[in-house]
């Protein structure tokens, strides 16, 4: 039976990537799969690579050797057969927490070999879930499908071929009179969520089934 490790790498662990990550675990679960969600800030304190190239040596040769919170989560992953992950975009980016797992997770295979590029014998499908306040239809315009191609080319080169999903126009509150944000418009907000979310539960859920 094949196993699937789901990442929430939001700070929210109920909300809108949290939500997409679990549909697309439960599809993958519902495909024949055994899942294993992690909440990724909910973990011991963690960093991102530090830059030591222990895991280009020979006796942790393709391996991070950095001991924190981390550790489990990447032994977990070099031990499955499918990947997801999720993160929402802070400020054009993806979160901090998601970019310390991704930079653990893709340098500990990169050799700096021309003849070997890549060390990871144990490739694995992706499924890259990212969320924004940004409607979908801007993201060519301000860079974020650029951005996330960058990502969908890397982890395809150092973990396996991936697939990207992503949901815009988010819902970021349920009560948008505690804020003063008059760019918004909370009304036209929740009608969104209320039309478009569940359609993308299930796109989410058929993508973790894909993966199976």
């Amino acid at each position: 039976m094949k196993h699937v490790v789901a990442i929430n790498a939001s700070p929210r662990s109920s909300w809108n990537t949290a939500q997409l990550v679990e549909a697309a675990a439960k599809g993958a679960q519902e495909a024949g799969a055994t899942i294993e969600i992690i909440h990724l800030y909910n973990l011991e304190p963690f960093k991102g690579c530090i830059s030591c190239f222990g895991c280009k040596l020979p006796n942790s040769f393709g391996k991070c050797v950095v001991k924190d919170g981390l550790t489990e989560v990447l032994d977990k992953i070099r031990k499955a057969d499918a990947l997801i992950l999720g993160s929402p975009n802070y400020l054009g980016e993806l979160t901090a927490g998601f970019r310390a797992l991704y930079e653990r997770l893709v340098f500990q295979s990169l050799t700096y070999n021309k003849e070997r590029p890549n060390c990871n014998e144990h490739m694995i499908p992706v499924l890259l879930i990212t969320t924004s306040n940004c409607d979908e239809s801007l993201y060519d315009k301000i860079g974020y499908t650029a951005m996330l191609e960058g990502y969908k080319q890397r982890l395809e080169r150092f973990v396996g071929p991936t697939k990207t999903m992503i949901y815009g126009n988010t819902l970021q509150v349920d009560d948008y009179s505690k804020y003063n944000w008059t760019i918004f418009d909370p009304v036209e907000k929740k009608a969104h969520h209320k039309e478009v979310f569940p359609l993308k539960l299930k796109e989410a859920y058929k993508l973790g089934a894909g993966l199976v």
